[in-house]
């Protein structure tokens, strides 16, 4: 069983510069060096989860994943999901 490290997605991954535009409208660019720091987590073998309250709807979720598809970070999550799973780490703007 790999090992979760789950990253929010608002703040974390999505820059979240112009704030809350709706759970479907994400409209800035990732988190500078975000991209790297998924790419190597995954590399070590750990398992990515992102979460957010987007995800209550079928239709934020799926906003999620089209953003992380556009900006090229898709291939490096495992899941995305509105509840936090057990993990080893969770990685949130507000803890």
């Amino acid at each position: 069983m790999k090992k979760t490290v789950v990253f929010d997605f608002d703040g974390v991954i999505h820059s979240y510069s112009s704030g809350w535009k709706g759970e479907t409208n994400i409209p800035d660019p990732p988190v500078p060096g975000i991209g790297r720091a998924l790419n190597e987590i995954h590399d070590a073998g750990y398992e990515i989860v992102v979460v957010s309250t987007r995800c209550a709807t079928k239709d934020g979720q799926a906003a999620i994943e089209n953003w992380l598809d556009m900006y090229g970070l898709a291939q490096y999550v495992d899941r995305v999901c509105t509840e936090k799973p057990h993990a080893i780490v969770y990685i949130d703007h507000r803890a």
